[in-house]
């Protein structure tokens, strides 16, 4: 069962948004209840729409519900925190025995682990974890609002809770109190019209800290390397029986040093019985002397397992690629791959992408491999962004809980110079600034078919599985095909969406 937010995204516009969110904590039997009111700026009262027993959300871990929808196991025991709830007496008479359920629960995982927390400490957590979800909604709200004084207020507190090694929520929360301190310096006050747009400093991508934290990403979580065994899984049966065969790879998998995804392929077309097909990889994208490393890494590696290989590099950011700048060879065989790129080229407007996309159909690629984030987060209001944005990296913040310890060195770079990264672009910048623009599969599926695309189903789903279990991922990935894409996720939530697209 869903419920429904209805918020404001605007104090002077005044617009009303709906955004459901199914993955939030449901509890059954319950009675209904009123979810608390936000206040604006202006001393006017926004009230949330009457749902039925909405939980709160928490920095708990996910589980799968009966209808495969994401819930929480463990909801707030706080909820006589909430103000102006009616019916008093049911609402008292039900967080009775919520909590004597939680009770239960607590004591079994107490006898179970000696080390776990108290039951006590237990339940306090959690109403610091609702206190938390809160201050960051009235925040986000504030911000919105263009409420500096209120914003101000709420920032200051929320540093103090979101704890960069705290738990996994007030580690995910650390990096929406960054983004929204970045958003309220550059929002104009209240009056005035627009938004000022910071610099971008595209020096910034190829940053030490950042390359290392992608690296690890790469390393620990399957995310990218879905991606990858996907997309090479394609490639190679467009390949098969060709001679003559070129990958024109979008941005090189945000550039990832030494090539992984290519290593993997030129490894397997040559296992392949035969002459060994002659290979192209043409790399698009600003960092030249970067690709340039991989592509000589490559070649070399390449000549070592007695393949060709030739590599080149296209210096251009994708909205102003022109079809001259690849050159397809008469009998070649093109693939196009891109792995986390597409969704930059989405703007306000849909000029840029559905430009790019043309081009990239008069190339007629016998395969288009597309493997994006799975979840909306270019929505035309900034409070339903980040709503989702939350609920998003909230999953992928309790994957790396359960992964790693809560000091290790190497999640923190993960959490604070990757996804944090990601998470600030979302909440902080509009206009250009604004990359960071994932959108669910069902909206790539729409953007595609219009370009002139067709889908081509991805019947992988045993072999999907089976790597999962080799690549020993953490227990809680999961994969599903849905309409003929593979979707990686965390306990049942949508992660990342891999798709093939032919013309």
């Amino acid at each position: 069962m869903a419920y429904n937010f209805l918020l404001r995204d605007s104090c002077n516009e005044r617009t009303n948004f709906v955004a459901s969110y199914p993955s939030l904590p449901i509890l059954e039997n319950a009675t209904p209840f009123w979810f608390p009111v936000l206040s604006d700026e202006t001393g006017g009262i926004k009230r949330l729409k009457r749902t039925e027993s909405v939980g709160a959300f928490t920095d708990s871990s996910y589980s799968d519900s009966s209808n495969g929808s994401i819930v929480r196991t463990n909801s707030t025991s706080s909820l006589n925190n909430f103000p102006r709830l009616h019916f008093r007496d049911h609402i008292w008479t039900y967080t009775q025995r919520y909590l004597a359920a939680e009770a239960l629960e607590d004591a079994a995982i107490v006898i179970g682990s000696e080390d776990r927390e108290t039951e006590g400490e237990e339940v306090e957590r959690k109403g610091d974890g609702t206190k938390l979800v809160q201050q960051l909604i009235s925040c986000a709200e504030a911000v919105a609002c263009r409420d500096k004084s209120h914003a101000s207020v709420l920032l200051s507190e929320l540093r103090s809770n979101a704890l960069v090694f705290g738990s996994s929520f007030q580690r995910v929360a650390s990096c929406f109190v960054q983004g929204l301190a970045d958003r309220l310096v550059l929002v104009q006050p209240r009056g005035t019209v627009g938004y000022v747009a910071p610099k971008m400093n595209i020096m910034d991508i190829a940053s030490i800290k950042k390359e290392e934290a992608l690296c690890l990403v790469y390393e620990i979580c399957p995310h990218i390397q879905f991606g990858h065994f996907v997309a090479n899984s394609s490639i190679l049966e467009a390949f098969e029986g060709e001679s003559l065969v070129h990958v024109m790879d979008l941005g090189m998998t945000l550039g990832l040093p030494h090539g992984h995804q290519w290593r993997g392929l030129i490894q397997s077309l040559a296992k392949r019985s035969g002459p060994p097909p002659r290979l192209r990889i043409t790399a698009v994208g600003l960092c030249v002397d970067q690709f340039q490393v991989i592509g000589d890494e490559l070649e070399t590696y390449a000549q070592s397992l007695g393949l060709y290989l030739e590599f080149s590099v296209v210096e251009s950011n994708l909205e102003h690629l022109k079809p001259k700048d690849i050159k397809v060879l008469p009998g070649e065989v093109l693939v196009v791959n891109s792995i986390l790129q597409l969704h930059c080229v989405v703007k306000e407007s849909r000029g840029a992408l559905n430009s790019f996309l043309q081009i990239i159909h008069e190339l007629s690629p016998k395969v288009l491999v597309l493997v994006e984030q799975d979840s909306s987060h270019n929505g035309p209001f900034f409070l339903g962004r980040f709503m989702e944005a939350l609920h998003y990296y909230s999953a992928i913040f309790d994957s790396l809980d359960a992964m790693l310890p809560k000091y290790d060195t190497k999640r923190a770079k993960m959490e604070q110079f990757y996804f944090a990264e990601e998470i600030k672009n979302i909440v902080s910048c509009e206009g250009p600034a604004r990359v960071e623009r994932h959108e669910r599969v069902d909206q790539w599926r729409r953007r595609m078919s219009r370009a002139g695309f067709q889908p081509a189903s991805l019947k992988m789903l045993t072999q999907a599985k089976k790597w999962l279990n080799n690549v020993n991922a953490c227990e809680g990935y999961t994969i599903v095909e849905e309409k003929g894409c593979l979707v990686l996720g965390w306990k049942s939530k949508p992660i990342v969406a891999a798709s093939c697209w032919k013309c």
